[in-house]
């Protein structure tokens, strides 16, 4: 949900509306009845925890191997290019 306040109503309740936006509410902030700017919740940590339930869900599921190790085949790649 999004409050629309105006700019005087902020500074006169700066920390009430502070903990909306931490409660995850976002607030349009008005002046002469024109949106300047908007006070959202940070939701980086979010995205961060939701990365690293995505990772968990795949470990195991992977196949490990030796990628460094040269191949028996040679490769001939850039021959036409020599």
């Amino acid at each position: 949900m999004t409050s629309v306040i105006n700019i005087t109503e902020l500074r006169q309740h700066l920390p009430d509306y502070l903990k909306q936006v931490q409660q995850g509410e976002e607030i349009a902030i008005t002046s002469h009845g024109k949106t300047i700017a908007r006070i959202v919740p940070d939701r980086q940590d979010d995205e961060r925890d939701a990365a690293l339930k995505r990772l968990a869900a795949l470990r195991g599921k992977m196949l490990v191997g030796d990628i460094l190790s040269p191949l028996d085949e040679e490769w001939t790649g850039d021959a036409d290019h020599l």
